[in-house]
């Protein structure tokens, strides 16, 4: 069966090194409580088979509450986990070839910087893209340089995969982002880094709401 990327406002991204000493799985559980429908697993310099573990748990939970799973990069993790999709950049496995390992029905995801590969991933059939990074992000060592708005008015008025803005996206600034037509917004730092997660996510959701008006 086809599974399908959920229409919602917050994709939670897991970060080890933000959550303040509490693990992915913990950070995971107060996501679900949240009701936050996405969450993406990107770790990137662990051990695989403790990364398979996490994967597994973090699975269970987020069947169990009805919320749509995604693995970072390793196609290997996200089969043997059995997570919903998986969630690549421009310089990984094609999106062609991607589509052979991990079959029809899962989703897949794509990073994208620029009007020409929004269009690219389109014709290669991506499920989703991800927009950005709209502001500068200390997340993810090899960001590129942030986009602004400019790319993400185009994705909004002429791009009809499902998109969600992400790079340095924070209370602060997130109702901008919605304001330029971002419905779906990822957050890294300013949800697995606070005290209060369920919080944190109301107060985003809040300045989403307000930004949209």
């Amino acid at each position: 069966m086809k599974r399908i990327y959920p229409e919602t406002d917050i994709y939670a991204i897991l970060d080890l090194n933000l959550s303040r000493g509490r693990s992915n799985v913990e950070i995971t559980k107060r996501l679900l409580e949240a009701e936050v429908k996405i969450i993406q697993y990107r770790e990137k310099d662990r051990k695989l088979g403790v990364m398979l573990e996490e994967c597994r748990a973090i699975r269970e939970l987020t069947r169990a509450a009805g919320a749509t799973f995604i693995v970072n990069d390793f196609t290997d993790i996200a089969l043997l986990a059995d997570a919903d999709g998986i969630h690549v950049g421009q310089e990984d496995i094609p999106l062609p070839e991607l589509r052979k390992l991990v079959g029809p029905e899962r989703i897949i995801g794509l990073s994208t910087h620029s009007p020409e590969q929004a269009r690219a991933a389109v014709a290669a059939g991506a499920d989703y893209i991800g927009v950005g990074p709209i502001f500068h992000t200390n997340t993810k060592k090899d960001a590129v340089d942030p986009v602004g708005f400019e790319y993400l008015d185009y994705v909004a008025k002429n791009i009809k995969l499902p998109f969600a803005a992400i790079g340095g996206i924070k209370e602060h600034n997130i109702g901008a982002v919605a304001a330029h037509g971002a419905r779906c917004c990822c957050i890294i730092s300013a949800i697995v880094g606070a005290d209060d997660v369920a919080g944190a996510v109301r107060n985003l959701r809040r300045a989403m709401r307000e930004g949209r008006k």
